[in-house]
């Protein structure tokens, strides 16, 4: 019985976080309960959100080199503005938002390397969380701290907030008209232009609702350390764009799969988490993430050549 993409990209991701779940309940078996859970995927909300948002971008093939940087400033703002003058905080929050969604627009109006371009506004991003906290320090809001740390009856928060996320990435992405416009952008422009849609506003669209799941990392991340700090987050943009990859997304034609890249998100994260479990150095922890990521992408490679192979016979 042969497998279709969708199926298969799906189906790699969640063998490694299989397997993966399984190794770290074989060596440390007290990881196997919810407090257990709760401490191995303490940070996959804010990762697993900063994923969603970097795939939106690759969805229409850019690559966003300012993630990490965004959500830091994010949590800047959070642990400043949002707290002590609500109303404020949303506006800053909505600007970034709007500028987000403009890069999109000039990215596709001068047609320009959206690698160059979200570098650049990396620096932007940097320089503004330096000027808000220019050392660690802040504090969440109240209602953030409360949401984070809730505990539902079944599962931890971090694995059903990751759930919550997949699902509503699907939907937006794979079963939405937007969805499917975003997509076709990234894999035929000239055909949505053809069909009369708009390339610019579906770019603008999913810049923009990059920059609403990065705000909510901002926000999540801010939750669970309950302060901030200028480079709080700058390893998410790899860590996200490892996230899409693990997940099977693709850098080009518009190939993603938001269930896959939450997968990844947790699979990183597990990895770092169990590492920093057993008290071993984080440029171990950094090394682990990219070897699972090897790992998978050559399992992906071998079994796509299987599935040619298949189809030519």
């Amino acid at each position: 019985m042969r497998l279709s993409n969708d199926a298969l990209r799906l189906l790699i991701p969640a063998l490694s976080l299989t397997v993966l779940l399984a190794a770290v309940f074989w060596l440390q078996p007290r990881a196997m309960s919810y407090v257990g859970l709760n401490l191995l995927f303490n940070l996959a909300v804010p990762i697993a959100l900063a994923t969603i948002a970097q795939m939106l971008i690759m969805a229409v093939n850019d690559l966003d080199l300012s993630m990490g940087a965004f959500v830091s400033f994010v949590a800047c703002v959070t642990a400043t503005f949002l707290r002590d003058a609500p109303l404020l905080g949303v506006l800053i929050l909505a600007g970034a938002v709007s500028v987000y969604a403009l890069i999109g627009v000039v990215i596709h109006l001068r047609n320009l390397p959206s690698i160059v371009v979200t570098l650049g506004m990396s620096f932007v991003w940097a320089g503004l969380a330096v000027l808000l906290l220019p050392a660690p320090g802040g504090q969440a809001p109240d209602w953030v701290r409360a949401l984070m740390t809730m505990k539902p009856p079944v599962a931890p928060m971090a694995i059903v907030a990751s759930i919550v996320i997949a699902v509503v990435a699907h939907l937006l992405v794979m079963r939405s008209s937007l969805g499917v416009l975003m997509r076709g952008v990234g894999g035929n422009q000239r055909s949505i232009e053809r069909a009369g849609w708009s390339v610019i506003a579906a770019r603008a669209a999913a810049y923009g609702l990059a920059g609403l799941f990065a705000v909510l990392a901002g926000i999540a991340l801010v939750g669970l350390t309950t302060s901030a700090d200028a480079n709080i987050a700058l390893r998410y943009t790899l860590l996200s764009i490892a996230g899409v990859i693990l997940g099977g997304g693709e850098f080009i034609g518009g190939r993603v799969s938001p269930v896959g890249a939450v997968i990844g998100a947790l699979t990183l994260t597990l990895a770092g988490s169990f590492l920093s479990f057993l008290r071993i150095s984080p440029d171990w922890q950094i090394g682990a993430q990219g070897a699972i990521l090897i790992v998978v992408l050559a399992l992906r490679l071998v079994l796509n050549r299987i599935e040619v192979r298949e189809t030519r016979r």
